[in-house]
C-alpha cells in the first residue's frame, strides 16, 4: 500500500486534499495508477470504496451505517447489499439504488464523505438488529476507532427512536470480541435475557489456561462461536475436544454454536441460551463450584 493509499485508508477510505500530508504529485501518481479516485474537487477516495462514497457525492450526502462501517474497515456480520447514504431532510427527487436516510448531520460527526466511527457506530445501533449492531460496535472498539467512555457518553445523550437500542449497545460493547461471529452470538444472548456472558475470559483448567469466546462466571456456563474454518482442522479438534471436557469436568456447562445456527436459526439460539440459563439458576451455588 501506497503512503497516499494509506493515508486516506486511515481517514475512512475517504479524505480532503487539505488534510492530507501529502505533495500534489504523490497524490497525482494514484490518481493515474486507479488507486485512488478524485469524487470532487479536493475530495479523494481508494479505489476500492469507490461505490459508497460515489453514491454519496452523486446525491450530495453523506455514506453512512453500514456503508461507514465499511469503510472505516470495520466487522460486519453482513456486507450492505446497497449504499447507505444519509441526506439532508429537505432532500427529494433522490435516484434509486441506494439506502437512504435523511437527517442534518452536524459538521462534527462527518469525516469528508463519511460518517464519523462515533456516528457510525450510533446510527449502526438504531437501525441493526442488535447481534449486527454489536458487532460493529465491538469493532470499532476493537480497532481503537473510539473508547467506551466515549460511546456511553454519546448513547446518554442520544434522544429519539433507537435511543434505548443505542444505549444497549454501548453497555454492552466490547474490545475484547474476538470477531463478528462471537458478537453477533453474543447479541443473541442478550436478546435472550442472558446478561452475564463476557467475551474472551482466560479460565484454569486441569491442562493449562484456555479462553473461552463467551463466559458466564456466576453461571459457570460456557458458550463457543464454532468456526468450521478453525475446527476443520484435526490438530483444532482435538485441542478443542480436550477443552471442552476439562470444563465439563469442572462443572462447566458448554455451548456450541455453528455459525449457520447463528445466522439463520437465531430464535432456536436464543431458546437454548434462555433455557440453559434458566436452568442454571435452579441449581444450588455450591454445585457451580468446580471440585
Amino acid at each position: 500500500m501506497t503512503e497516499v493509499c494509506r493515508e486516506i485508508w486511515r481517514r475512512g477510505g475517504t479524505a480532503l486534499s487539505a488534510e492530507l500530508d501529502l505533495d500534489r504529485r504523490s497524490l497525482r501518481r494514484a490518481v493515474a495508477s486507479g488507486d485512488v479516485v478524485r469524487l470532487a474537487r479536493g475530495v479523494y477516495a481508494l479505489s476500492s470504496h469507490q461505490a459508497p462514497v460515489l453514491a454519496a457525492a452523486r446525491v450530495r450526502g453523506t455514506a453512512s451505517h453500514a456503508s461507514a462501517a465499511q469503510l472505516w474497515m470495520l466487522e460486519l456480520v453482513k456486507d450492505p447489499v446497497l449504499p447507505h447514504v444519509t441526506v439532508r431532510r429537505n432532500r427529494s427527487a433522490l435516484p434509486a439504488g441506494l439506502v437512504l436516510h435523511w437527517c442534518d448531520l452536524p459538521g462534527s460527526d462527518v469525516d469528508g464523505l463519511v460518517t464519523t466511527p462515533l456516528r457510525t457506530v450510533v446510527d449502526c445501533a438504531r437501525t441493526m438488529p442488535l447481534p449486527e449492531a454489536l458487532a460493529v460496535a465491538d469493532s470499532a472498539l476493537r480497532r481503537g476507532l473510539l473508547t467506551e467512555d466515549e460511546l456511553v457518553a454519546r448513547a446518554a445523550a442520544t434522544r429519539g427512536p433507537g435511543s434505548s437500542a443505542v444505549r444497549l449497545v454501548a453497555r454492552s460493547a466490547s474490545a475484547d470480541a474476538a470477531n463478528p461471529f462471537e458478537s453477533a452470538l453474543r447479541g443473541l444472548a442478550l436478546e435472550a435475557g442472558v446478561r452475564g456472558l463476557r467475551p474472551q475470559v482466560v479460565l484454569e483448567v486441569r491442562s493449562g489456561k484456555v479462553r473461552p469466546d463467551l463466559v458466564d462466571r456466576r453461571l459457570r456456563l460456557v458458550a463457543e462461536a464454532d468456526s468450521f474454518a478453525w475446527h476443520g482442522q484435526r490438530s483444532a479438534l482435538a485441542s478443542d475436544c480436550q477443552r471442552y471436557d476439562e470444563l465439563v469436568a469442572d462443572r462447566w456447562t458448554v455451548l456450541r454454536f455453528a455459525w449457520e445456527q447463528v445466522m439463520f436459526d437465531q430464535e432456536w439460539v436464543r431458546e437454548v441460551l434462555r433455557d440453559t440459563a434458566a436452568w442454571l439458576e435452579t441449581v444450588p451455588s455450591s454445585m457451580h463450584e468446580a471440585a
